[in-house]
């Protein structure tokens, strides 16, 4: 009997444990779960914050790039409002201003055109002359582009005996071969200078180196009007004596060098002082 009440308290006893066992199991395990629900929660707090503080970065962000815009846009606003001004009271003025940068435009073209044809139209005459007078000696007769025109250079002993301003007979042949291509250029004029040393002359019909430069400048100037028909309106003769000498007096070479005849050919002075005259503009014909 006894026995059998001893183990009687034994199993409960038994069962009595395995049930607080159990429950403290439990226990444990729902601590657990909420020790992880609650680490879990941190974690999602933590990300929720860095969130929100993204979001307030960006809100801060957009709020400067409105402020920008805003300043931007008043910026806008004024400069439209000034074009307005503009547009309203200088609208014409500008139109006329543009209008004369256009003209002078077309003046500097035109000038820059003309300056190539008259360089064309040079070489022409000089391959035309050299052409013509390729039978006469080089020390006597030069032809070369100066300050935008031809010159003939001829030298006094191939046109005049010496002291004289009487044309000899080869003088005329140049003559001719010259006056037979300026004629094809009726556009043209036609400057004759003599030019003599300084070696000093006076004679009953010359009182001095002035005189035989003019006068021999006067003898081509007629026998090209005279003889080979070269309008005299386009011609000017006269003379620079010996003050406007190719190289130095002091020698024999020299001076013969400076005894010379220049043609000088050239555009019509009125047309070039047109070509050279700026165009009026719009604006200079109100003033």
């Amino acid at each position: 009997m006894n026995t059998i009440k001893f183990t009687a308290v034994i199993l409960i006893l038994l069962l009595t444990s395995c049930v607080s066992q159990k429950k403290y199991a439990a226990a444990h395990d729902r601590a657990a779960l909420c020790e992880t629900n609650l680490k879990n929660s941190q974690n999602e707090n933590s990300m929720l914050e860095a969130s929100i503080a993204n979001e307030k970065n960006r809100a801060k962000s957009l709020e400067q790039q409105l402020e920008y815009f805003k300043s931007t846009n008043t910026n806008l606003l004024e400069r439209l409002s000034d074009l307005a001004v503009v547009s309203k009271s200088g609208a014409e003025s500008i139109k006329k201003s543009l209008e004369a940068l256009n003209e002078q435009n077309k003046y500097i073209k035109d000038l820059t055109s003309s300056m190539q044809r008259k360089d064309s139209l040079n070489l022409v005459l000089v391959m035309n002359l050299k052409r013509s007078l390729e039978n006469f000696d080089d020390e006597d007769i030069n032809i070369e582009v100066k300050k935008g025109v031809v010159y003939v250079s001829i030298s006094d002993k191939m046109l005049f005996r010496s002291g004289s301003y009487q044309i000899s007979n080869r003088a005329e042949e140049v003559i001719g071969k010259i006056a037979k291509i300026v004629n094809d250029h009726k556009e043209l004029d036609i400057l004759v200078e003599g030019h003599t040393d300084n070696v000093p002359i006076s004679t009953e019909c010359m009182a001095d180196n002035w005189d035989l430069s003019v006068k021999r400048a006067t003898s081509i100037v007629r026998l090209m009007q005279n003889k080979f028909n070269v309008q005299p309106s386009r011609m000017t003769a006269g003379g620079r004596s010996e003050y406007l000498p190719k190289t130095t007096n002091e020698t024999v070479e020299g001076r013969a060098k400076n005894r010379r005849t220049e043609i000088v050919i050239l555009p019509r002075l009125d047309q070039f002082f047109e070509l050279m005259e700026p165009p009026t503009t719009s604006l200079e014909m109100e003033e």
